[in-house]
């Protein structure tokens, strides 16, 4: 029970540091988006001026969320030696980020284009709230169990053993016939 606790309040304060980091980032995308919406990407002088103005803010956002992430939200994680492949870890964490940032630029695509709900305020609804959230659970979810995991520390670890080449074994070069003992591979080779 004790241990279920301590999971629970661990798993909230990496929530609550995930939310702020978040936050943050939040922050960025809306600043970014409305200054682009609302200057050089106005819907009247650029058709697709608000999908554009949010994919540039979703990047500047996603290097912000994941230099918090990295360092803070997940930092146990990288304190046990799991991640040290700085560059894998990065394009996991973009990987996720813009599945979770399509999430987002998907709500506004229906909202603009698809329902027709144009003005600034339904844009930001779409996105900054109905996406938000939803790409925000999605986010959370796969940083946790797969970019940050813990638990992966011990395949990554192990996978170079998996690459060994298997023991040679020798092989009769005579043709197979009743009287020939032919060997026959180990069935588990990196045993």
């Amino acid at each position: 029970m004790a241990t279920s606790r301590t999971s629970r309040a661990a798993l909230g304060r990496q929530l609550l540091s995930f939310l702020l980091v978040g936050g943050v980032g939040l922050v960025v995308d809306i600043v970014v988006f409305n200054a682009l919406r609302t200057t050089v990407l106005e819907p009247h002088y650029v058709h697709s001026g608000p999908v554009i103005a949010k994919a540039i803010s979703t990047s500047l956002a996603i290097i912000v969320n994941w230099i918090g992430n990295r360092l803070w939200t997940f930092r146990a994680q990288r304190r046990t030696g799991r991640r040290t492949n700085v560059i894998r870890e990065g394009v996991e964490f973009v990987a996720v980020s813009l599945a979770g940032a399509f999430i987002a630029l998907g709500c506004l695509w229906v909202s603009h284009y698809l329902l027709g709900y144009t003005s600034l305020i339904a844009d930001n609804l779409a996105t900054n709230v109905v996406g938000l959230a939803l790409g925000t659970a999605f986010r959370f979810a796969l940083y946790r169990w797969w970019v940050f995991s813990a638990r992966r520390g011990t395949a990554d670890a192990a996978a170079p053993a998996l690459a060994v080449a298997p023991a040679s074994v020798p092989v009769s070069s005579e043709p197979r016939s009743a009287g020939v003992a032919v060997p026959s591979l180990p069935k588990d080779p990196i045993a």
